[in-house]
């Protein structure tokens, strides 16, 4: 019996082994080495400050979190009473 359960975990460690070696391969090829060199019809525009960044991926996203609560919230104050059945 104990050799049954060793060869099992013998194979799940190789099977763990190679999805591991698999998937560090495949990030490895899908790595942005080239990405230093432009392609064609490549035209970066100017560079976003500190601020706008924040500003654009910080401060929109909670203020639309916000706006939404805020009509879900007015929605269910509205709604008055419920009447059971």
């Amino acid at each position: 019996m104990s050799d049954k359960v060793d060869t099992k975990v013998k194979k799940n460690v190789l099977r763990a082994g190679t999805v591991t070696a698999a998937s560090a391969l495949m990030l490895l090829v899908s790595s942005p080495a080239f990405a230093v060199s432009r392609d064609d019809g490549d035209d970066p525009g100017p560079g976003i400050s500190v601020l706008e960044t924040l500003g654009l991926f910080v401060a929109v996203p909670v203020g639309v979190f916000l706006l939404i609560a805020a009509l879900v919230m007015l929605g269910g104050r509205s709604g008055g009473g419920r009447q059971q059945s």
